[in-house]
């Protein structure tokens, strides 16, 4: 390593732990029990798993007030209770029980929302101790790649940036810990260029986003006849979404390196990530994972069912059975990498789309589903766009909607697209799914722009 590179790692070392510090994170000291636990003997690994969880069941029913009720009224011992006696946490459950699963020692929480692949918002609360361990994980999940803390990181990611004091300081941040961020959200030729442009000239060693983003930018790569092969990244993570396999193909194949796959949530944590052998490896030594079927019931390695969460590292506000919503499979067999963390074998995760803008700007659905976030008293939403300037947007309303909000959702969407639209609301029961058995959300009908040849593959579109 040449000096200046070294000093440049020490530095930004040096920079992270100082903001770990003073967020009140033990970041640090996780990822160094995580090292040791992904080698753990698999007896010794549950061990580790059931001490974590017996403190978390006994700190939820001396500071929850809602876990203080349930396990009352469950009667017995809830510490001799095996898990799978408890019931599940829901998002709808969370929604109606927010203040009262917050732990009465919770210190240095935020206020966090989720809702944007189901339609259905749901606000929560995270702290240091959640927040530090999603952080550790991902640390550890990089170093399986050669990735240390200080490799420049372009991460293209759904978050509008706009100039406030408080973005300035996150940016300053950003550049000290060598990590830019470019939006997800407007994926134009014009703005992939100078993405490319940007990447090529200051220089990367990891990428983070979203792989339909990602993918749509090494395409827009080979059409510009860019090789990026020379960059030298070492590895490309994604999550958020699907990943199918052209969309590995492309990534894999336009910056030469491997793609690695990232499972989880804000609301359920840093659950599964990819290793360089392709195992699927769950956070185990943090977290439990279930699969069950419609009716709760447990289902064997390698059937697929609904993805069960219990993340032990949730003290301020514990999340316990939690249901995902997605769809999954415990794999049977171990990883050839010899780590014995378990393995999901597959993820049918749920998946959003591209809208495409007046002026062409390809935008990730999440811009517009941002929107609807906003918007009190939406249980539930998807939106279709019909033509470029037409929208529909259906909505199923709990008590708190104001049917005067119809007006903020066409401003909202006109501002994103930077042009005036239609937004026409429809109000439904429910949000019926499509023919193939799944959700989306996000839906266009709208053809791609000449010289965005992006068509959805086969397996897009069946599943």
């Amino acid at each position: 390593m040449h000096t200046l590179d070294k000093s440049r790692r020490v530095l930004t070392e040096a920079v992270f732990r100082l903001q770990e510090f003073t967020k009140g994170h033990r970041t640090h000291a996780a990822r160094r029990e995580m090292e040791v636990a992904q080698w753990m003997p698999g007896d010794v690994l549950q061990k580790l798993q059931q001490r974590r969880l017996r403190a978390l069941l006994t700190h939820a029913a001396r500071t929850v007030p809602y876990y203080a009720s349930l396990f009352r009224n469950l009667g017995g011992d809830f510490k001799a209770a095996r898990l799978t006696d408890l019931p599940f946490l829901t998002k709808e459950i969370v929604r109606q029980n927010l203040d009262q699963m917050k732990s009465r020692q919770a210190r240095g929480v935020r206020k966090f929302s989720t809702g944007g692949s189901t339609g259905a918002p749901m606000i929560f609360y995270l702290g240091p101790t959640r927040i530090s361990s999603d952080i550790a994980a991902r640390l550890r999940a990089e170093s399986w790649f050669g990735i240390n803390i200080g490799d420049p990181e372009f991460a293209i990611w759904g978050s509008p940036v706009e100039l406030t004091k408080q973005d300035r300081i996150r940016d300053l941040r950003d550049r000290l810990l060598r990590t830019r961020l470019l939006s997800a959200f407007e994926m134009s030729p014009a703005t992939m260029t100078r993405y490319l442009d940007e990447i090529s000239k200051l220089g990367c060693r990891r990428i983070f986003g979203y792989p339909s983003s990602i993918a749509l930018l090494c395409d827009h790569a080979r059409r510009e006849g860019r090789d990026l092969r020379r960059l030298g990244v070492k590895a490309v993570f994604v999550t958020a979404e699907y990943l199918y396999e052209n969309w590995r193909t492309i990534i894999s194949e336009t910056f030469n390196c491997p793609v690695a796959n990232g499972y989880g949530g804000r609301d359920s944590g840093f659950v599964a990530h990819e290793c360089p052998a392709g195992g699927m490896h769950i956070s185990a030594d943090r977290l439990i994972v279930e699969i069950v079927d419609d009716h709760g019931r447990m289902q064997p390695l390698g059937s697929l069912g609904e993805i069960v969460v219990t993340n032990m590292d949730t003290p301020e506000m514990p999340f316990i059975r939690y249901r995902t919503g997605d769809v999954g499979a415990l794999a049977s067999k171990p990883c050839a990498c010899g780590r014995t963390l378990p393995l999901l074998e597959r993820i049918e995760g749920r998946k959003t789309d591209f809208v495409i803008a007046p002026d062409g700007r390809v935008m990730h659905g999440l811009s517009l589903i941002y929107v609807i976030r906003e918007i009190a008293g939406v249980g539930a939403f998807r939106i279709t766009q019909k033509r470029l300037t037409d929208f529909e947007v259906e909505i199923v309303r709990n008590p708190n909607y104001d049917p005067g909000c119809e007006s903020l959702i066409q401003q909202g969407f006109s501002r994103r697209l930077r042009a005036p639209v239609a937004v026409r609301v429809r109000y439904s029961d429910s949000i019926i799914p499509t023919a193939s058995g799944k959700t989306r959300f996000v839906i266009s009908e709208v053809q791609p722009p000449r010289g965005l040849t992006w068509q959805p593959s086969a397996d897009q579109e069946n599943g």
